[in-house]
């Protein structure tokens, strides 16, 4: 148990150094570390997923995409098996956003178990975000659309785990 808390706490030393300086798009500029420990807690606490190799990839999943981590740096760190998760969720952004909108929903049916696990409490903690604090320029019609989006790409990955498809399908009931 010492060795999976100290993988945890090191993905989540690793991602708040990386993400210093980011915030999230609403109004209180909340601390982008936040959305990461978000899917850590809806995978340990509402899924009860206990593999650490998912919990740290969840913690990691956008370090990769959004800060100058590499991956090199994520198998360096914490292995190949938490390297391959996250470069299984990790978006190629040098490509123009509708285009990896639509390789989601192309290639998330095709994602291994465990990245298909955090795929599913990122668009969950998206969605609680866009409800409870949304994108400070983001119109009616945007938020309706990335929940039609974020739907479109968990309906790729049914079958992968009941509770958190049902708190998917809860929180989807209440868009915008």
């Amino acid at each position: 148990m010492e060795n999976n808390l100290t993988l945890i706490f090191k993905a989540i030393h690793f991602a708040a150094d990386k993400h210093r300086g980011q915030s999230r798009k609403d109004e209180n500029n909340t601390p982008y570390i936040n959305h990461p420990i978000a899917l850590a807690n809806l995978l340990t606490n509402q899924a009860g997923i206990s593999d650490v190799n998912v919990i740290a990839a969840a913690i990691l999943h956008d370090t990769v995409e959004d800060t100058d981590a590499t991956v090199d740096d994520i198998e360096d760190l914490f292995g190949r098996t938490v390297r391959d998760i996250v470069i299984e969720v990790t978006d190629d952004k040098s490509l123009p956003s509708p285009e990896r909108k639509r390789l989601q929903i192309e290639h998330a049916g095709k994602l291994s178990h465990e990245a298909k696990l955090v795929k599913l409490a990122d668009k969950i903690s998206n969605l609680q975000d866009i409800i409870t604090s949304p994108p400070v320029r983001w119109s009616l019609e945007r938020k309706r659309e990335y929940f039609d989006w974020a739907k479109a790409v968990i309906d790729q990955l049914r079958g992968t785990n009941e509770k958190l498809e049902a708190l998917f399908d809860k929180v989807y009931q209440q868009k915008p």
